[in-house]
């Protein structure tokens, strides 16, 4: 016979009895086996002392040859060692321990503090002076040292150490944390001359700052500008981009507090000079703040313009199709206050940077120049002929053949209805969908002919839109709903019908639109 398989359960159904997980969790919680305990040991006489740490210390040794390296066997070693007040064993465990891992940092802290701990306080001081010998680049280990050293009152050997430690140049808090002792013990003048040192090895303008601030607190006016003068030639002589606006700005307020509004004002005119855009907009915005609350707006506006008109120079002539930077130079210029001939000056050099290509991708960005423009001239200027004119150039500019954009058609119009030229509008947008037609501009036309309530012209609008464009569903719909809308309900009917007789309607959606 064949193998038959898997045996089948031939009954299905539910046991009686049903047994949940919970169940026989809990039963096998309930058999199971005690764990085995460890007997206690009681040590009645020093030879079983003896004999008890003999045996545990055979133990450690044999763990330890089998792996030596097992930095944390090691440690439990000597911590028992301790334990039993064998401070000699512990220390050699210890020195046995660096041997094989002399780096091991947090071997060299359970090392220190085992010494501390029992009040070991010049084998601390050798071991930290070891430490730090070997390993000068770990702040966690002079913090330690030098912590130790305060806790004592042994402020001279405080100082020794933190000297000792600065030889390296270590980060910005290990400085300030010498500082901070000088200035816990009144010693203004050492913390001065750290902040001389501290500046040289870090000359960021965050740590200048907090060297002005401290001779703002225990120093004098004199002092702090000649901090923040000298911050200010540190970092130009290395490169102006070295400047930072939190400098310049810490500096001007605080000229402020003096009441120096004059010398603020040049300090914030410089950063604004100096800096680029994009590294001075809180400086800026101090400024004006400081404007607004101690002098005129004007000035700050004079100075903000003529470094942002700077910038966008340089923005457009490195790119003339920078098109995002043409909108910012226009926007600014008309905030100015410039003199119309200038702005339009403005608006010719932008348009005149045409896309290389005809491919409508690259013009759409640039087309909003043009509209830019006209909104300008009709809004700003009222020169309603120069408006249509920059629509009409606009409209000649266009490569009608191989695209179009419906929304100038469709703005040009409006301009003239405006304009109270309804035959113009009318022709323009009969022109557009004649040269160039386009759903978008049917949708356009058709809106302001319901606009102004002519529906017979709706009517034919809709007849060409659905003789260009048959398969078009929501044409059908918006041609029916007019009708319906005008009360004609059987010519709706049949608009829809001749719809749905179309083959295939929904086909041509995508391309045609």
């Amino acid at each position: 016979m064949g193998d038959r398989g898997p045996p089948r359960v031939k009954n299905k159904a539910a046991a009686p009895l049903q047994i949940t997980a919970e169940q026989i969790l809990r039963e096998a919680y309930e058999q199971r086996e005690p764990s085995l305990q460890i007997p206690k040991q009681r040590i009645a006489d020093l030879e079983e002392l003896h004999e008890f740490q003999g045996r545990k210390r055979k133990e450690y040794e044999d763990a330890l040859r089998r792996n030596r390296l097992n930095i944390n066997q090691w440690i439990r070693y000597a911590q028992w060692e301790l334990e039993q007040k064998e401070f000699a064993r512990a220390r050699s465990i210890f020195e046995r321990a660096l041997e094989i891992e002399p780096t091991n940092v947090p071997l060299w802290l359970r090392y220190i503090e085992a010494e501390l701990k029992h009040r070991n306080i010049n084998h601390a001081r050798n071991l930290f002076d070891r430490a730090v010998t070997l390993l000068p680049r770990v702040d966690k280990l002079w913090y330690k040292y030098v912590s130790m050293e305060e806790t004592l009152t042994n402020v001279p050997g405080t100082r020794q150490v933190y000297e000792r430690w600065i030889e390296w140049e270590p980060e910005p808090q290990a400085w300030l944390s010498y500082i901070n002792l000088e200035k816990r013990y009144g010693e203004y003048e050492r913390a001065r001359a750290i902040f001389e040192k501290f500046t040289i090895v870090h000359p960021q303008s965050e740590n200048w700052i907090k060297w002005a601030r401290f001779e703002d607190e225990y120093g004098s006016p004199d002092n702090v500008r000649e901090v923040y003068s000298a911050a200010v030639e540190t970092l130009r002589a290395a490169g102006d981009e070295f400047v930072d606006e939190k400098l310049l700005g810490s500096w001007a307020k605080w000229e402020t507090r003096q009441k120096n509004f004059d010398k603020a004002r040049e300090l914030y005119k410089l950063g604004l000079d100096t800096l680029s855009r994009t590294k001075s907009m809180w400086l800026y915005n101090e400024y004006s703040a400081f404007e607004k609350q101690y002098g005129e707006t004007e000035g700050i506006e004079d100075v903000v313009f003529k470094k942002r008109r700077v910038q966008y120079e340089e923005q457009v002539q490195e790119n003339p199709r920078n098109y995002d930077a043409w909108f910012a130079y226009l926007t600014m210029a008309e905030e100015s206050s410039k003199s119309v001939d200038d702005i339009r000056d403005l608006y010719e050099r932008a348009i005149a940077n045409v896309p290389p290509t005809q491919e409508k991708q690259h013009w759409r960005r640039y087309i909003f120049l043009w509209i830019k423009y006209a909104i300008y001239e009709e809004l700003v200027t009222k020169d309603f002929e120069q408006a249509r004119d920059v629509y009409r150039a606009c409209l000649k500019l266009i490569p009608h053949k191989q695209f179009t954009f419906a929304k100038i058609w469709y703005m040009y119009g409006c301009f003239e209805i405006r304009r109270n030229n309804l035959n113009v509008a009318r022709k323009q947008l009969g022109m557009a969908i004649g040269m160039c037609p386009k759903p978008k501009l049917f949708k356009y036309y058709i809106e302001l002919e319901m606009k102004l309530r002519e529906f017979d012209r709706c009517r034919t609008l809709f007849e060409k839109y659905l003789e260009k464009f048959p398969r078009t569903p929501q044409a059908w719909l918006d041609y029916a709903e007019l009708e319906q809308m005008l009360g004609d309900e059987d010519r709706a009917r049949a608009i829809l019908g001749l719809a749905m007789s179309i083959p295939d309607l929904d086909l041509g959606l995508t391309e045609e639109e």
